[in-house]
C-alpha cells in the first residue's frame, strides 16, 4: 500500500514512526507548508520525497491512501475532491485515534522488552549468585560474611568443621559469636573500612587456633559488609613443631651461622672477625674467649662454616652441662658393658660424631682435671679410646673451645692443666663484651626485632630514638644474650598492630655503679649484711658470706630456678652447683 502522508507536525512525524519500515506500507511523500517541520526533518533523513504543496503532491505521487494529518477541514475536503474514488482519504481526527493506539502498542512492546532483559538479568544474577555459592561452599578455608550491621549472612561448611559452629548459630547473629579470645576482625574491619591480614585469633567452643584474613565489601562506594577467610594454623603449628624438632637434631652436626651473621662495625668486634676468618683457613685448635652472652658459640659455627670441613659435621657439646662421668662417655664414647645402663653395642663419642668436622667444646674451662687429661691425649695423638675399652681409634678433628673463665687464674690455681691450656691456646680470639662496642648495638637490635617479629607474630618496622638512647645508656652485663632478652620481653608486650619499638616498652633497666648502689638494693643486701659487723669476721668469711646471700637472693628472684640464676650471675650451671655444694658445707 502506497500513503501520502499531509502534515508533518507533531502528529505527522508520530505517523512516519509508526509507518515506517512496514513491509506492506510505502511512504510515497511527506508534505508540509513548513520546511522545517520535525516531520520533514525526519523524512529527509529517511530518504522520504517531501512536498509544500498536497494539491501537487497527490497528483504526483498517485497513492491507495491520503492520511491527512494536519486537522483542518478545508484541507481534507480538498483533498476529497483531488483524488480518485479509488483513494482513500483518512481524516485526522481518525488518525489521532489510530495513532493512539499505535503509541499504546510501542508502550507496550518497550514494557516488554524491558522485562525481558530484566528477566535476563536476573536469569544471569541467578547464574552467578549459583557460581559463587558453589565455590564458596566448595573451598577448603572457612569462609564467613557480615553484613553492614555486623551480623552474619553466610558460612560455608569449612568454617562449620573449622569451629564447630553450624549455620544457625551465626546467620542473623553479631559477628563476634565466633570469638573465643580475641577481638573480631569484622566488627573492626566495618569500623575502620581497611582490610586485616593475618590476625591470630581463637574461635569456636575449642578455642582452635586461627589466622584471619578480612576485607570490606563495598558497592558503589556505599559499605555492605565484610568477608572473612579463616586459615587453621593446628596443622602448621604440628609441621612447624616437627620441623624444629629435626632441626635440633640437625643443629647437633650442622653448623647454622656464618660471618654475615655477626653484626657489628666497632674496631673490637672486626678485629676478632678478622681473626677468626684467618683461623678458619687453617686447622688449628681455635680458644674462644668472651664473657657469657657474647657470641661465641655463633664465631664457632661461622669458623666451620669458613672452612674446608664445612661439608663434614659440627658437633657442640657444653662441658658445664654434663657431669664429669657422663661428660666422658658422651665425648669419648663407650664400649658394650662399661658401666650400668651402657646401651648394647656400645656407643659412639662426639670425637667420632665429628670426624672429618669440627667439635666445638663450651665452657670448657668447667671440664674436670681427669676429662683434661683424656683430652689433652687426643688432642696429641688424634686418637681416643672409649670408656670401658682399650682399642684406639684415630679421629680426624678440628676442636674449637669456649670458655669465660680466666684460664690463666684456673692454671695458677691448679683447676686447669697448663699442658692441655697450651694446646688450645693455639689461636686465641677474645670476643668483645657489648659495653666495650655500644655503637654494635642499634643494628643488633634492629637484627633482634626482625628475629623476634617472626618468633613473636609481631610487625615492629623500627625502634626510636628514644627506645635505643636507653639500650646505649645500659652497660649490658649479660651481653647480647641480655639485649635479646630484654627486646624480647619488650616485644611480648605490645599490641599485634604497634609498629615502633618505643622507651616505653622496655623492661626497667639501669647502669649499675657499684660505688654508688645504695645499701636499700635487694642485689647488694648481702653487703650491707656483712657490713654491719665486720669486727666479727675475717675478709674470707665476709667474701664467702656475701657470695652465699647474693647466689641466695638471685636463685629466690629467679623462683628457685637454678639455670636461670647462673646466666644472671654470669657463672656456668656447674659452678654454681659447685657454689651450692660449698655453702652447704661451710
Amino acid at each position: 500500500m502506497d500513503v501520502v502522508i499531509v502534515g508533518a507536525g507533531v502528529g505527522g512525524r508520530k505517523l512516519i514512526e509508526a509507518v515506517y519500515g512496514h513491509p506492506e506500507v510505502t511512504i510515497q511523500c511527506v508534505v508540509d507548508t513548513n520546511p522545517n517541520a520535525s516531520g520533514i526533518k525526519l523524512a529527509e533523513e529517511l530518504g522520504i520525497p517531501t512536498r509544500e504543496d498536497y494539491q501537487q503532491a497527490v497528483l504526483e505521487y498517485p497513492a491507495d491512501a491520503v492520511l491527512e494529518a494536519t486537522g483542518e477541514e478545508d484541507v481534507l475536503h480538498c483533498l476529497q475532491q483531488l483524488v480518485s474514488n479509488d483513494t482513500a482519504v483518512i481524516s485526522g481526527a481518525a488518525l489521532r485515534f489510530v495513532v493512539l493506539l499505535v503509541e499504546d502498542k510501542v508502550r507496550l512492546i518497550q514494557a516488554l522488552q524491558s522485562r525481558q532483559q530484566l528477566a535476563s538479568e536476573v536469569t544471569n544474577l541467578k547464574d552467578v549468585q549459583t557460581l559463587l555459592e558453589a565455590i564458596i561452599q566448595s573451598t577448603q578455608d572457612a569462609i564467613s560474611v557480615v553484613d553492614a550491621d555486623g551480623r552474619g549472612i553466610l558460612i560455608n561448611p569449612a568454617y562449620t568443621r573449622l569451629t564447630g559452629l553450624r549455620p544457625e548459630a551465626v546467620i542473623g547473629q553479631p559477628a563476634n559469636v565466633d570469638i573465643a579470645e580475641g577481638e573480631s576482625m569484622h566488627l573492626q574491619v566495618l569500623r575502620t573500612r581497611r582490610p586485616v591480614k593475618n590476625v591470630p585469633l581463637k574461635v569456636g567452643p575449642t578455642k582452635r587456633e586461627v589466622v584471619v584474613d578480612v576485607a570490606p565489601i563495598i558497592v558503589g562506594n556505599e559499605l555492605r559488609g565484610s568477608v572473612g577467610v579463616i586459615h587453621d594454623v593446628s596443622e602448621i603449628k604440628r609441621l612447624t613443631e616437627e620441623l624444629n624438632r629435626a632441626n635440633h637434631l640437625i643443629r647437633t652436626v650442622q653448623a647454622k651461622y656464618t660471618f654475615d651473621d655477626i653484626i657489628g662495625t666497632s674496631p673490637a668486634i672486626t678485629l676478632a672477625v678478622e681473626q677468626a676468618r684467618r683461623a678458619a683457613e687453617t686447622p688449628a685448635t681455635v680458644l674462644l674467649r668472651g664473657e657469657s652472652g657474647t657470641g661465641k658459640e655463633l664465631f664457632a659455627h661461622a669458623i666451620h662454616r669458613q672452612s674446608d670441613r664445612h661439608s663434614h659435621p659440627f658437633v657442640r657439646v657444653n662441658c658445664a652441662a654434663l657431669s664429669e662421668s657422663l661428660l666422658e662417655s658422651e665425648l669419648f664414647g663407650y664400649e658394650e658393658g662399661a658401666f650400668t645402663g651402657a646401651k648394647r653395642g656400645g656407643k659412639r663419642g662426639l670425637f667420632e660424631e665429628a670426624s672429618q668436622g669440627t667439635l666445638f667444646l663450651d665452657e670448657i674451662g668447667e671440664m674436670s682435671t681427669a676429662t683434661q687429661a683424656k683430652l689433652l691425649r687426643a688432642l696429641q695423638e688424634q686418637e681416643i679410646v672409649r670408656v670401658g675399652g682399650t682399642n684406639p681409634i684415630l679421629i680426624d678433628v678440628r676442636l674449637i673451645a669456649a670458655t669465660h673463665v680466666n684460664l690463666e687464674q684456673a692454671v695458677a690455681k691448679g683447676r686447669f692443666r697448663e699442658d692441655l691450656y697450651y694446646r688450645l691456646n693455639v689461636v686465641p680470639i677474645v670476643i668483645p663484651p657489648l659495653r666495650y662496642r655500644k655503637q654494635d648495638i642499634p643494628p643488633i637490635a634492629e637484627y633482634i626485632v626482625y628475629r623476634h617479629n617472626q618468633t613473636y607474630g609481631r610487625n615492629v618496622e623500627r625502634i626510636s630514638d628514644t627506645a635505643v638512647a636507653r639500650l646505649m645508656d645500659y652497660d649490658w652485663p649479660g651481653n647480647v644474650r641480655e639485649l635479646e632478652n630484654t627486646i624480647g620481653r619488650a616485644m611480648i608486650h605490645m599490641s599485634f598492630h604497634e609498629t615502633v619499638l618505643d622507651a616505653h616498652h622496655l623492661p626497667p633497666v639501669q647502669r649499675v655503679d657499684p660505688l654508688s648502689v645504695s645499701v636499700s638494693d635487694d642485689r647488694f643486701t648481702a653487703l650491707s649484711n656483712v657490713a654491719v659487723a665486720p669486727h666479727l669476721k675475717r675478709l674470707p668469711e665476709m667474701v664467702r658470706e656475701i657470695e652465699r646471700q647474693i647466689i641466695i637472693n638471685t636463685l629466690q628472684k629467679n623462683g628457685g630456678n637454678k639455670t636461670d640464676a647462673a646466666r644472671q650471675l654470669g657463672i656456668s650451671l656447674r659452678s654454681l652447683y659447685n657454689k651450692l655444694d660449698s655453702s652447704e658445707n661451710d
